[in-house]
């Protein structure tokens, strides 16, 4: 069925919402943006470990995107689909808010490759399992009649949303940390940082769980 505009907007929204959420959070690596910028005394170094950063997120978003866009063939379970892709991002957030503790794997992947620290910082945050409700919102369709020929047309459609989402809410995550790694850079400094370090591991957790609890009510409630 076709999404009225205001809950299209709203969906999307949510995509850059969570981008600038995923952007501010440190564990998404702009203190290694700053500190890098700093180690190299050039501002050109900061930009890079920026790029690299968004680089490495962004395939974390697609990683977990993709897959569901290509479920257009079990479109008859398509509510079951999304009550259980919300089921797994509240575990997810439960299971952060029980442990929180880092992954020591990502202490051990050097610095220099911060494409892939970034991109295993978002997988085992679960930051890509957050956009899966959004994402499957915007997709949502009713084709339980429809022939073979318009599922495949509908997969392509998700493909291009799935990296249309994944691009959105990466831009938005770079404009946030960006910003807050050039002020830091610029004109406060890693020392003032080190003094005022803020930990949104917890408020983290909490907003896994309830964007997967928003995903299963829109499943069964919603459009």
């Amino acid at each position: 069925m076709e999404l009225d505009a205001n809950t299209l907007a709203a969906l999307w929204g949510a995509v850059i919402f969570s981008g600038v959420y995923h952007g501010v959070n440190p564990g998404m690596g702009w203190p290694l943006a700053v500190s890098a910028g700093l180690m190299e005394g050039r501002h050109r170094a900061m930009a890079k470990a920026i790029a690299a950063l968004a680089l490495g997120h962004l395939l974390a978003m697609l990683a977990i995107l993709l897959p569901f866009s290509m479920m257009t063939a079990l479109i008859r379970w398509e509510t079951e689909l999304r009550i259980g892709a919300g089921l797994l991002v509240v575990a997810a957030g439960v299971y952060l808010v029980i442990n929180r503790r880092h992954p020591r794997f990502l202490a051990r992947v050097a610095p220099s490759r911060l494409v892939l620290w970034s991109f295993l910082a978002a997988m085992a945050h679960g930051a890509g399992l957050m956009l899966v409700p959004i994402y499957l919102g915007i997709c949502d369709a009713d084709l339980a009649d429809a022939g073979h020929e318009a599922a495949r047309d509908l997969m392509g459609q998700n493909i291009t949303v799935a990296f249309a989402v994944a691009l959105a809410h990466t831009l938005a995550m770079t404009v946030a940390g960006g910003a807050i790694a050039a002020v830091i850079y610029f004109y406060v400094g890693l020392k003032f940082l080190s003094r005022t370090w803020f930990n949104l591991d917890l408020v983290w957790a909490l907003s896994l769980i309830i964007v997967g609890a928003f995903g299963i009510y829109m499943a069964l409630y919603g459009h």
